[in-house]
């Protein structure tokens, strides 16, 4: 069995590249607890150009993983080869999954992706105090919801953002 220990984050890289390099610079520079590993380097496709090789290393990275961040961007809802099949991945495994909301809001709005809309997920808007408290607390929080057989998207309230100062 596979320990699972890392955190795989799924984003536009066309549109959205700069807000996942601001979280690995985080990572390497602030000394937030941030924990991921940059899922491009871990493994690579031996033919790129080939869907199915590249699928076959995600599915390697998501071995190891115990979390999803998805990165929501304005055009993240319309990507249907990658990310969205990386958040479908994430569902059958049961991974908890938080939104991140690129465009400040803190809880589910249209720019979510319809795979995840309706789904048991956490969204928060981008900065890294409550991305750190979300990867901190939502794998649990998921797990004992999902035990109870609770549905549906959820976000934290005003007074988790202000006692992370937000």
């Amino acid at each position: 069995m596979t320990y699972r220990n890392k955190t795989y984050i799924a984003f536009d890289g066309d549109n959205d590249m700069h807000y996942y390099r601001l979280m690995t610079a985080w990572k390497a520079n602030d000394g937030f607890s941030l924990n991921f590993h940059n899922a491009h380097e871990l493994n690579t496709a031996r033919d790129s150009s080939q869907e199915e090789s590249i699928k076959r290393q995600l599915r390697e990275r998501f071995a190891n993983s115990k979390l999803l961040v998805v990165l929501i961007g304005a055009n993240t809802k319309y990507l249907t080869k990658f990310v969205k099949w990386e958040m479908e991945v994430a569902l059958r495994l049961g991974l908890p999954i938080i939104g991140v909301n690129l465009n400040g809001s803190r809880q589910m709005d249209d720019s979510c992706p319809p795979a995840i809309r309706d789904e048991l997920v956490v969204y928060t808007s981008f900065n890294h105090n409550i991305i750190e408290y979300g990867m901190d607390h939502w794998p649990a929080q998921f797990h004992s919801l999902r035990s109870a057989g609770t549905t549906g998207n959820r976000y934290y309230n005003d007074d988790v953002y202000r006692r992370l100062g937000l």
